[in-house]
């Protein structure tokens, strides 16, 4: 069933590096999303790989709503989140497995904002992003994730190519 959709892809090759947008990515099981920090292991929580750090998604609305609410603009790219979702509840997928184009992924925790994030955005988003950080997963399934592309929810068969 049709969850929502990623609207944009964002990856970084160092810890505490400019994210920059990209068309598609391959995320790979038990490493994290190619081309990405945590993929190479210099990300800045690297020292101890933790599967909750292969991807991270954020909801687009809760971007709109930072803005609206506390008026402070964070991009997709400031987010430092890796996928970009719009029509997606991200909080109802820990402890669940869903599809992302190709790849399958499995709801770890929620991504609640941290002083990094601050301090890398210069902007105090600590507050407006409880609970709303957006969530941290796994990587089930390997494949190749699309700007585009529908998030599924339901039972999981291994589509990958």
């Amino acid at each position: 069933m049709k969850y929502g959709s990623v609207i944009s892809i964002q990856i970084t090759p160092e810890g505490a590096g400019n994210l920059h947008p990209v068309d598609n990515v391959r995320a790979v099981a038990g490493m994290g999303l190619e081309g990405d920090r945590y993929f190479y292991r210099t990300g800045t929580y690297s020292k101890k790989h933790d599967e909750s750090r292969e991807v991270t998604l954020i909801e687009i609305e809760t971007l709109e709503a930072l803005a609206r609410d506390y008026n402070l603009k964070l991009t997709p790219v400031d987010s430092r989140r890796n996928i970009t979702t719009r029509g997606a509840a991200l909080n109802h997928l820990v402890g669940k497995e869903f599809r992302v184009g190709e790849a399958v992924l499995r709801g770890i925790r929620l991504c609640e904002p941290c002083k990094h994030l601050e301090t890398v955005t210069g902007q105090p988003v600590r507050a407006g992003l409880v609970h709303r950080g957006g969530l941290r997963a796994q990587i089930v399934v390997s494949g190749t994730i699309r700007v585009g592309d529908a998030i599924e929810t339901g039972p999981q068969k291994d589509k990958s190519r």
